[in-house]
């Protein structure tokens, strides 16, 4: 196993390519967003007591609604910050398939995608100064995408979180690999 960078480590086997990708936070960071979910989970348990013990009325309908949006981001943060803590972003090129999964606890879906129908690998054109970039590459959603691919029509973005130097590492190993299998395949073995 090598190392790209301290979050990204790369494994070559012989017949498949394998590249981890950490989605781990600086402490600071992970601190903030640890704090952040522990107060939006107690405002949002202190809600709900209150949501208890208030009479039937149209307050309390309101407030059903208003948990009903505390509930979604909970949920939304909840994953985030698990993601944060947990997760990480796995690439594997093996006997002509190329698997991305987002794993968190050894947990998620696994998506292939046969690498004859894999084309156009390149690193994602971003605005940089945009707002919607800016949004994406925060540290409390699961985004920041700066790889992708076309893949039977559509595009594929993956690489969450990684620093233009990592990616450009990361889209040359790939390309490495797809290489490799494409000249195994032809070979038949």
């Amino acid at each position: 196993m090598r190392f790209l960078s301290d979050r990204v480590s790369m494994e070559e086997t012989e017949g498949a390519t394998s590249v981890v990708i950490s989605a781990r936070l600086k402490p600071a960071a992970r601190t903030l967003l640890v704090t952040w979910t522990l107060a939006w989970t107690l405002c949002g348990a202190y809600m709900m007591w209150e949501l208890i013990r208030m009479p039937p009325g149209e307050i309390r309908q309101y407030l059903l609604v208003f948990m009903a949006f505390w509930l979604y981001f909970e949920i939304r943060i909840g994953r985030a910050l698990l993601w944060r803590l947990y997760g990480f972003e796995l690439l594997r090129i093996k006997d002509g398939v190329f698997t991305i999964k987002d794993s968190i606890w050894g947990f998620g879906t696994a998506r292939d995608h046969f690498l004859e129908n894999v084309n156009d690998l390149r690193v994602l054109d971003i605005d940089e100064a945009s707002w919607k970039w800016q949004m994406n590459e925060s540290f409390w959603v699961i985004g920041g995408e700066r790889l992708q691919f076309e893949h039977l029509g559509r595009t594929q973005a993956f690489g969450k979180g990684l620093t233009a130097e990592e990616s450009r590492a990361v889209l040359k190993e790939l390309q490495r690999a797809i290489g490799r299998s494409a000249r195994r395949a032809a070979a038949g073995k």
